[in-house]
């Protein structure tokens, strides 16, 4: 991998990236022309994410040549994903090697059986050291576990990332991803209990929400750990409309509140902090998700001074 194509590939991925956030493709075009002439790799290609860079202006650029390009270019990476290390022999040359072993007078033998046997798997675990080696350096390899359980949960996390296509793009290796993710859920709780079950299940649920891809390409690209993505909350885990539509009703409700001067629970178990008297009224509302505490609201029937007491 030349460090001069990965130092460029990163250039123009970090500009594509500011145009997205921008929404604006002055220039994209220039840049995907550039792009697909530096000789792509799949090393280049996992290294960089180069292609959720693309991927970004395809899907905000109205420009039908940069959207036809960007797909261009996409398309031949996903190929990248397919092809065996050092795989660059012809139709016609597989087809000799595949009945070489047919056509040998002593495909018979020991020997040869042992060579051939040899030769497969060691081709056959190339493309998986690639992808497990260069993916996740930084966070280390989950544990092997035989309980079904777990298994079951892995599979399922691995199902969740591979919703839609982002981790073809990406290059990312779910499986790994996925059983550290577990790892770390189980790992809190030490057990399969119920509430090791509700963990998994509301980071598959969230993993699979369409309408929060951005989550799951946060996990896929390393943006999110998986330690971190082990414990988030619902809020954080949340989609970007989900959270702005929680402020919008969390200001409703305080409106509304300071709004009703009537109403509410006479108390003296709060001190106002302007009139310092205890002459109080209080109503809650349930601003947050329902396993979060509610909020109180707090009005001073003495001087009208309002406040929020969680």
């Amino acid at each position: 991998m030349g460090k001069k194509e990965e130092e460029d590939i990163i250039r123009i991925a970090k500009k594509m990236d500011k145009m997205a956030q921008k929404k604006n493709g002055a220039g994209a075009l220039d840049l995907l022309k550039e792009l697909k002439c530096v000789p792509m790799t799949l090393e280049l290609l996992q290294s960089t994410r180069i292609g959720m860079s693309v991927n970004a202006i395809r899907k905000q650029s109205t420009d039908e040549e940069v959207t036809s390009l960007a797909k261009s270019l996409i398309k031949s990476w996903k190929k990248l994903l397919d092809e065996p290390v050092g795989g660059d022999k012809t139709s016609d040359e597989k087809k000799k090697d595949s009945l070489a072993p047919m056509a040998s007078p002593s495909q018979g033998s020991p020997d040869a059986r042992e060579e051939s046997s040899s030769s497969n798997s060691s081709s056959k675990s190339e493309p998986a050291d690639v992808m497990s080696n260069t993916l996740i350096a930084t966070f280390p390899r989950a544990a092997p576990t035989s309980d079904s359980v777990r298994l079951k949960c892995r599979e399922m996390l691995c199902s969740a990332l591979q919703t839609g296509d982002d981790h073809i793009t990406i290059g990312a290796d779910c499986n790994e991803l996925s059983s550290q993710i577990e790892e770390c859920i189980f790992s809190e709780f030490k057990n399969t209990d119920m509430k090791y079950k509700n963990r998994v299940r509301s980071r598959i649920s969230n993993l699979k929400d369409v309408k929060n891809p951005n989550l799951r390409r946060n996990v896929l690209c390393g943006n999110v750990s998986p330690d971190k993505m082990a414990k988030m909350t619902a809020e954080e885990m949340a989609s970007d409309e989900l959270k702005e539509m929680r402020k919008n009703l969390t200001k409703e409700a305080i409106r509304d509140h300071q709004m009703a001067r009537t109403g509410g629970t006479q108390t003296d178990l709060f001190t106002c902090g302007k009139c310092k008297k205890k002459k109080c009224t209080y109503t809650q509302v349930q601003t947050r998700s329902a396993d979060e505490p509610m909020t109180t609201f707090v009005f001073c029937n003495e001087c009208g001074n309002r406040w929020k007491f969680c």
